[in-house]
């Protein structure tokens, strides 16, 4: 009886012993990334962030999406960031200009294309692209200084080798809004405000009540966005995480969903 309550005892001390030893769960502490990324990216990256964060206990990842030399000024104005996601070279150049981004830090995470947006219900009076430079057609077009704005304006220069050299000053002469960026033209077609606008491809899929119209290839103009980590990001080993959880199997077949395709 004494060996069995001595064997009983000395259980229940190591049982004590491994309870005080045990290494406790933990929640890991909080932290948040901020990435700055064109607005064409507002769904995709949403859903990106989502998935990020459901990885990753613990992390916040806060978006500000926005024309990209939008973003860019903001940077430059002292805005706080970790990552930022652009839809041209143009503006990731002038960062890096700026020393806000390493020289060999970007790399292309996707490439989109430009299509027509009509109304749902368009009254079918543009049905092809030659059609926006018919007289009385409303267009919607980004600004010029906004990424999506120089494509569409590069593939009117291509088209008017197609469709005559004033194409482009006809189709511009009908233009009623230059936008701040590509949400805002999908927005005011959504409206009905005008007969047609340029977008990327991404956009349309985005907002698939829309009619479009396909620009041939050979008249199209192929967008590359690079991605990059600030040099003076606070959470520099979350960036690099972000950026490769954008260019992994799983980040990329989100973008190719919402209408992306492989970075060229």
């Amino acid at each position: 009886m004494k060996r069995i309550l001595s064997f009983v005892l000395l259980a229940a001390l190591f049982l004590v012993g491994c309870a005080t030893t045990a290494t406790p769960i933990s929640t890991p502490e909080p932290r948040s990334l901020t990435v700055f990324a064109a607005a064409s990216l507002t769904d995709a990256f949403t859903e990106i962030g989502g998935d990020f964060e459901a990885v990753n206990p613990g992390v916040t990842v806060t978006f500000n999406f926005a024309g990209s030399q939008a973003l860019r000024t903001q940077i430059e104005e002292g805005a706080p960031a970790d990552v930022f996601a652009s839809a041209n070279k143009t503006e990731m150049d002038n960062a890096i200009k700026a020393s806000f981004i390493a020289e060999n830090a970007p790399q292309n995470f996707l490439s989109n294309k430009l299509v027509i947006i009509l109304p749902a219900d368009s009254a079918g009076t543009v049905a092809k692209p030659e059609d926006l430079a018919n007289p009385g057609i409303k267009i919607v077009l980004a600004a010029e200084d906004v990424p999506v704005g120089k494509y569409a304006r590069q593939a009117l220069d291509t088209m008017s080798g197609s469709f005559g050299s004033d194409f482009k000053d006809k189709v511009l002469a009908n233009v009623v809004s230059n936008e701040d960026n590509v949400k805002q033209v999908v927005a005011k077609i959504q409206l009905g405000e005008a007969d047609a606008g340029i977008v990327y491809t991404s956009d349309a899929v985005a907002a698939p009540e829309l009619k479009t119209i396909d620009i041939p290839a050979e008249l199209n103009v192929i967008a590359k966005y690079p991605i990059a980590k600030l040099t003076q990001s606070p959470n520099a080993d979350l960036a690099d995480a972000f950026i490769a959880y954008v260019l992994s199997p799983d980040g990329q077949a989100v973008l190719q969903k919402w209408g992306f395709a492989a970075p060229q």
